[in-house]
């Protein structure tokens, strides 16, 4: 996500209630995917578990972006 996108949920998170969930949504999801990532070794299960997990998030900042576009 671009640097003035997230500048400008930063300003719409007070403002609109979804915004502010798939926020949230996006920046836990990131933190998840980041730590199973670091992991050295994944099993079949955390495998699959992370690609649900990506899916999850480029859904969610699908989104995002189209709220987004109406404030743009």
């Amino acid at each position: 996500m671009e640097a003035k996108d997230v500048d400008l949920i930063k300003t719409l998170v007070d403002q609109d209630a979804e915004i502010k969930g798939l926020w949230d949504q996006h920046t836990d999801l990131n933190k998840i995917i980041d730590k199973m990532e670091k992991k050295g070794f994944l099993n079949e299960t955390e495998t699959l578990e992370l690609k649900e997990l990506k899916k999850k998030k480029l859904a969610g900042k699908t989104k995002l972006q189209l709220l987004l576009d109406k404030y743009k």
